[in-house]
């Protein structure tokens, strides 16, 4: 299965770009940054993302994109801009109908080294040591846009099952999932 991550900013969008196999085997397809200037219009900003971020789904054609989930901070214009990021990379999936999957920060942590609570420095090691990168090459944004993958591979999303070819019963129990989730 190929999964791309996104890890959304309006000046620094992380995408990393896996293979997953069923063994939870991981490969490196593509890592980049899209990068926007502080100085540009907020609009212009996000069409240049939303080039970016479509130019790479075209390319790679990934099955599913993973995006990490915006949480409250104190900082309203840090959240706004990733709500917004975050917001062109949905647009993007569901124009291609490519199913997408919100991971937390922490569950993101606690998939990629065993604990939620880990650091900066122990998920780029583990990421590097899964996807047999040189230490210390990818910027932060690409680190985290490539756990994500990962994180999506072994939690999120089926690698045996492939979309829409779901039980009745595996039907049934997803949506009953989601009307848990509404409810509280």
């Amino acid at each position: 299965m190929r999964i791309l991550g996104v890890d959304p900013g309006l000046t620094r969008c992380g995408v990393g770009v896996i293979d997953a196999k069923a063994d939870r085997s991981v490969s490196l397809v593509h890592v980049s940054v899209l990068a926007t200037d502080k100085q540009l219009d907020l609009p212009e900003r996000l069409l240049l993302l939303q080039r970016g971020l479509a130019e790479l789904i075209d390319k790679y054609e990934p099955q599913r994109i993973a995006v990490e989930r915006v949480f409250a901070q104190h900082n309203l214009r840090t959240v706004m801009g990733t709500a917004q990021a975050s917001a062109v990379a949905f647009l993007e999936a569901a124009q291609r109908g490519i199913p997408v999957d919100l991971h937390t920060p922490s569950e993101v942590k606690a998939s990629i080294t065993g604990t939620g609570r880990a650091n900066k420095v122990q998920v780029a090691s583990m990421v590097g040591r899964l996807l047999v990168l040189p230490e210390g090459k990818l910027l932060p944004d690409a680190t985290d846009a490539l756990a994500l993958a990962i994180c999506n591979a072994w939690r999120g999303g089926s690698l045996t099952v492939p979309q829409g070819a779901l039980t009745p019963a595996q039907q049934r129990w997803r949506e009953a999932e989601r009307q848990s989730k509404k409810r509280g």
